[in-house]
């Protein structure tokens, strides 16, 4: 039986209202845009994590290496695009904030980050997520192939046995890159570009069969047996040999570069208010649990869970970092590390 008519414009009207006042609150999501270094493989797993607290925020993400990344903020200081800065080396965030480019903001659980790994000043400019570190892939099957040692130290790959067979990551693209160099010039000198560091990195350029625009490929090609020692980091290092690649991880004996992958907010957002939202939720232990998944260390102590591959003592092992000295040297040392190596860098997409 037909409804009648009344009855069906009731039930229309009444649909109608319904739908526009939907509307109002469909239309209040908000869209963070988020410069981020992350790994593609981490991304969505973060993402979730955030919309199951805030499901009225999608974050929309604009990923590169940690150097382009850098430049490209940098390029657009007087029109700012990004909301907030997620998973970039804190030693890039400390030259943003040198630029002013940050807004201060102490997040709800920066007591339980150790003050390490965050920013000193009150409010912060930055906090740390995790850390992520220098680690040799050390292809075993082919090494065997051509009667290659596995290294033990950074000057064992100075000896001709090495010759062609390392590639490892452009500092001035990779932020992997520019903590290797950071570390290899405070372990054997920097003089400016006459130190122990420079010419420790003239007898391995002599070795390197190439250098990459990101920090995982060295040890993707080492892995794949291109070459037969990449130098990466301890994250896709772990992540490959789960999978069952023929590597071995060396951190060798001297001590490892490392940084810290960070959160800022842009100063001047119009979203400020979700881009806390989000600040809170990267200094979250709920956030710590989903990076300790990934990286032996978390900013808040007690987090991660051992890594398989990842030696107990790794943070000891840590070279000795100031971020805002990484910062404050970073053009100088790119340009000298351009002039003197670029050549043997992979062409850019």
């Amino acid at each position: 039986m037909p409804m009648p008519r009344r009855l069906a414009l009731a039930s229309f009207t009444c649909s109608a209202l319904l739908a526009l006042a939907a509307g109002p609150a469909l239309a209040q999501k908000t869209q963070l845009l988020v410069y981020t270094a992350l790994e593609t493989d981490q991304l969505k797993a973060y993402q979730e994590g955030f919309n199951k607290v805030h499901p009225d925020i999608d974050i929309k993400w604009v990923r590169d290496s940690t150097g382009v990344i850098t430049a490209k903020l940098l390029a657009e200081k007087a029109n700012p695009q990004a909301d907030a800065v997620m998973g970039v080396a804190a030693s890039s965030l400390a030259l943003l904030d040198k630029n002013g480019m940050l807004e201060p903001y102490k997040p709800l659980n920066l007591d339980a980050i150790m003050s390490q790994y965050r920013d000193k000043k009150n409010p912060p400019a930055w906090f740390g997520m995790d850390v992520w570190g220098a680690t040799i892939c050390f292809n075993t099957v082919e090494a065997a192939k051509k009667n290659i040692p596995k290294p033990e130290t950074w000057k064992d790959l100075l000896k001709p046995a090495y010759k062609g067979q390392i590639v490892m990551p452009n500092p001035a693209s990779s932020g992997t890159g520019y903590f290797d160099v950071t570390a290899w010039l405070t372990l054997f000198g920097d003089d400016n570009g006459k130190g122990g560091g420079w010419k420790y990195m003239d007898g391995l350029h002599e070795n390197i069969g190439q250098y990459t625009h990101s920090g995982s490929k060295p040890c993707n090609m080492a892995a794949s047996g291109e070459y037969v020692v990449g130098i990466s980091f301890e994250y896709r290092a772990n992540a490959n040999k789960a999978k069952g690649a023929p590597i071995d991880l060396v951190f060798p004996k001297e001590g490892l570069g490392w940084d810290l992958e960070a959160f800022a907010i842009h100063k001047g957002t119009k979203k400020l208010d979700a881009a806390k939202k989000l600040a809170d939720w990267a200094s979250s232990k709920d956030a710590m649990l989903l990076y300790g998944k990934n990286f032996a260390i978390t900013a808040q102590p007690g987090v991660a869970a051992p890594l398989a591959n990842i030696p107990k003592d790794y943070e000891a092992r840590l070279v000795k970092m100031d971020f805002y000295v990484a910062a404050e040297n970073r053009e100088r040392v790119l340009a000298e590390w351009t002039k003197r190596y670029n050549a043997k860098s992979e062409p850019r997409k």
